[in-house]
């Protein structure tokens, strides 16, 4: 409709122009001549700039595109979120979208970019990609407790899904050139996350994922593991229309190269694909089944502790499981007590009775946390406020200030929890910790409280997000309505 409105205007305009000719004396058609001369074509970056909006197609998966706690986030959303800054425009964002229908929003011109987990592919020809910017590695997931596959030989005979479309069948299909034998399911309609979900359920017997994902993913399925690396590396790229000019792709490729040479990119991978060993695989395990058999009779406190003081119910959570496990009668070697483990003085200054009763431990814990939260300093943004807050709780407020403060001497920025949190380990150090203002203080300890505890969060935020799309996805398979089409790959005859 825009571009059709922009035709319609040059039309009249050139009637206009016309008209206005033969009318003017011929002295003056020189002038006129200069004035009216068309403009240069717009190009496509220019077309982004002038309606001052980028259209993003995407997928909403953990590794691309989904909303968090604090809003929209993913590896992809952060990565096209900076390009639509470095452009000084706003973003439009479609996510819901398989991989096939992205690259046809593409290649038919209704978006700008595609970028959902896209490999590059030169053979299609209605789309252009953009450099590469990572590298995917297609492997193996099982389940735990059968015979784990150590080669190609090892998967015949075996339930193999994978993602139509995502890069892994095309592995595949190279694969079975050599093994004949090999064949797989593949389908549209699910992501990552399902076949691992699958594969846990004993739908699958294994499936074919990058490795990246799986490492994003494996600690909401405790009992899948990795088996085998397969094939060759394929890579990530964005997708461009292959019609269009090429402005807004050489634009793109120059923010890629930018971000590879100044090291953001390799910052952005290791901050969403780098923390494969944050909660090893027992402490996952044993946390998913504590939630799945204890959680639901706390709930309710920690939702009604969270309206009242603004968290969110599944940090609080968190926060509940890291300190007790979810036991109101825990108690410490050094007098701590109750669900939330509160000191006497804690619970003194939050007027909680007893520390052993579970709604008044999680009542006085939040509104402790929310007492906290507001005496960081105003000039710490979001979500670095809730971490430290949350090493706040751990260690206290005073050794908090003296880890800002050694950031402040080493040159960090002391308002940058990653900066924050690497200061820590030095107030075990009697050459750092003699000279602050609190003294020694366990602060490796109060890393890793806060490490487990966003992870616990992201274990609970993922499982309320995908809850829905999992319960549907059995009622439609359950009633025939709408099931995924999972497509088999037969062996090579």
């Amino acid at each position: 409709m825009h571009r059709h409105l922009l035709r319609t205007t040059r039309q009249i305009a050139g009637l206009v122009v016309a008209l206005l000719l033969l009318l003017t004396p011929a002295r003056a058609i020189s002038t006129w001549s200069a004035a009216l001369m068309p403009m240069a074509s717009p190009t496509t970056l220019s077309d982004v700039k002038q309606r001052d909006f980028l259209e993003i197609a995407t997928r909403n998966t953990p590794a691309t595109f989904y909303e968090g706690r604090q809003g929209p986030t993913g590896f992809e959303f952060e990565l096209f979120r900076r390009f639509a800054d470095e452009l000084g425009v706003s973003l439009a964002v479609e996510d819901d979208q398989h991989i096939s229908d992205v690259l046809d929003n593409v290649a038919n011109g209704r978006t700008d970019i595609g970028a959902a987990g896209l490999v590059l592919d030169r053979q299609h020809q209605d789309v252009t990609y953009s450099q590469p910017i990572m590298s995917m590695q297609p492997m193996v997931a099982y389940r735990r407790g059968t015979p784990a596959p150590k080669t190609i030989k090892d998967l015949d005979g075996l339930d193999i899904g994978t993602v139509a479309g995502a890069g892994t069948s095309r592995v595949l299909h190279e694969l079975q050139r050599a093994h004949p034998t090999l064949t797989w399911r593949e389908s549209p309609d699910l992501e990552t996350t399902d076949l691992l979900a699958m594969v846990e359920s004993g739908e699958l017997d294994a499936a074919v994922v990058y490795a990246h994902e799986f490492k994003l993913s494996r600690l909401f399925f405790p009992d899948v593991a990795r088996a085998l690396t397969i094939g060759n590396p394929v890579t990530l790229a964005w997708a461009f229309p292959a019609h269009t000019d090429p402005s807004l792709v050489e634009r793109a490729n120059d923010f890629i190269d930018r971000m590879r040479s100044t090291g953001d990119l390799a910052l952005l991978t290791q901050k969403y694909f780098g923390h494969d060993d944050y909660l090893e695989y027992v402490g996952a395990r044993r946390f998913i089944a504590q939630a799945r058999s204890n959680l639901d009779q706390w709930m309710p406190d920690f939702k009604r502790a969270a309206g009242d003081t603004g968290f969110d119910w599944k940090l609080l959570a968190a926060v509940g499981y890291q300190e007790s496990h979810w036991e109101p009668d825990a108690v410490s070697p050094t007098g701590v007590k109750g669900l939330m483990m509160l000191t006497r003085a804690t619970a003194s200054h939050m007027d909680v009775d007893d520390r052993e009763d579970p709604q008044q431990s999680i009542d006085g814990g939040a509104r402790y946390l929310r007492y906290l939260h507001d005496r960081i300093p105003e000039d710490v943004a979001e979500p670095d406020r809730t971490w430290m807050t949350l090493a706040a709780y751990n260690l206290g407020l005073g050794h908090l200030y003296d880890a800002r403060r050694l950031a402040r001497l080493q040159g960090h920025d002391p308002d940058q929890w990653d900066s924050v949190r690497q200061m820590l380990p030095l107030l075990q150090e009697s050459s750092w910790y003699n000279r602050v203002e609190h003294g020694f203080a366990r602060g490796s300890v109060a890393a890793l409280y806060v490490r487990n505890i966003k992870r616990y969060e992201e274990i609970l935020n993922w499982v309320e997000r995908s809850q829905h799309q999992f319960s549907s996805l059995a009622r439609a398979t359950a009633s025939n309505t709408n099931p995924p089409v999972f497509e088999t790959v037969p062996p090579v005859p």
